[in-house]
């Protein structure tokens, strides 16, 4: 097998009914993919095998000649308080199945020749307005350790010649789900404002962009290692959030205090909302992908279809 004919056998996707996986998967089989999911319950489809990463059981039969891995499964960081049990949670849901993963696919005769997993620009931390591009050293605090470790779970795929490439994803735009979605009822009414300062950048990526960045990644054989999946066109908070109300012609001057914020989510708070990093999609302009969504009001206008 060779990156150059990634058809010519199956691809297997974790995370499929997850937002982004939810969108690849589609257009993926519109392509001629044959597109196997692990599901975490008993398959009721053809294309559907059974793992449980807390077991480390994984269905031997699902990486049968497979091309191509598309690792895309992980708790949501932002579905609730950060209590120790949570921290727990984020954590265990990306390092032990990155690792079965990892370590099954290296283990095979014949084994993938790429290997992509999530991560997120969150291993770069707090950074004010430094510019970040992949050769950025990691910060520090809760998200940027666990992100570390997550990429650093995918060493058995590496070591073993799998070309491997770790997606460090912005905040994802879509209707569909995420932080846009979560937004929307507020700012509709016009509820919404800047949380905090307002001044954290805010690096952000379209759900179709960051389908076409997996797609060019699967395609694209120079590229491996970290891959900031993130448009060339971050934003401020401030920015972003006045944007956005401008896009659905609503006011957006009720700022969000920092303090309100600390009391409602704790640390989740300063690490996710207050928090911000100025990250630059170097490899991608290097590798020639070309974004379909670069600038925020323009995309915003294709997202919610208003004019």
């Amino acid at each position: 097998m060779s990156d150059t004919n990634p058809l010519t056998a199956p691809i297997l996707v974790t995370g499929a009914s997850g937002l982004v996986g939810r969108a690849l998967v589609p257009q993926l089989r519109a392509e001629g993919w044959a597109v196997r999911t692990l599901v975490r319950r008993p398959p009721t489809r053809p294309h559907e095998y059974f793992w449980n990463p807390a077991r480390d059981e994984l269905d031997p039969s699902a990486l049968l000649g497979v091309n191509s891995v598309v690792h895309l499964a992980g708790e949501n960081i932002a579905a609730g308080r950060w209590t120790t049990h949570r921290k727990a949670a984020i954590r265990d849901s990306r390092l032990g199945p990155t690792q079965l993963l990892a370590k099954a696919c290296a283990a095979r005769s014949d084994r993938p020749v790429v290997f992509i997993s999530a991560s997120a620009t969150g291993i770069y931390g707090d950074r004010g307005d430094e510019r970040l591009d992949e050769s950025a050293a990691p910060g520090s605090g809760f998200l940027a350790e666990v992100c570390q470790a997550w990429e650093a779970a995918l060493t058995p795929a590496v070591d073993a010649g799998i070309r491997t490439v770790a997606l460090r994803t912005g905040v994802v735009l879509s209707p569909a789900g995420g932080a846009l979605a979560k937004m929307l009822p507020a700012f509709r009414l016009g509820l919404g404002g800047r949380l905090g300062s307002g001044r954290q950048w805010f690096s952000w990526i379209t759900l179709d962009d960051l389908v076409g960045i997996i797609q060019h990644a699967l395609r694209q054989p120079t590229l491996r290692g970290p891959l900031n999946a993130v448009t060339p066109a971050p934003v401020t908070n401030a920015i972003f959030t006045a944007t956005l109300g401008r896009v659905l012609r609503r006011p957006a001057v009720l700022p969000v205090p920092a303090f309100a914020l600390r009391l409602l989510f704790g640390e989740m708070a300063d690490a996710a909302l207050l928090a911000g990093a100025r990250v630059e999609p170097q490899r991608l302009r290097e590798s020639g992908y070309v974004f379909r969504q670069p600038q925020l009001n323009p995309a915003l206008q294709h997202l919610l279809r208003t004019s």
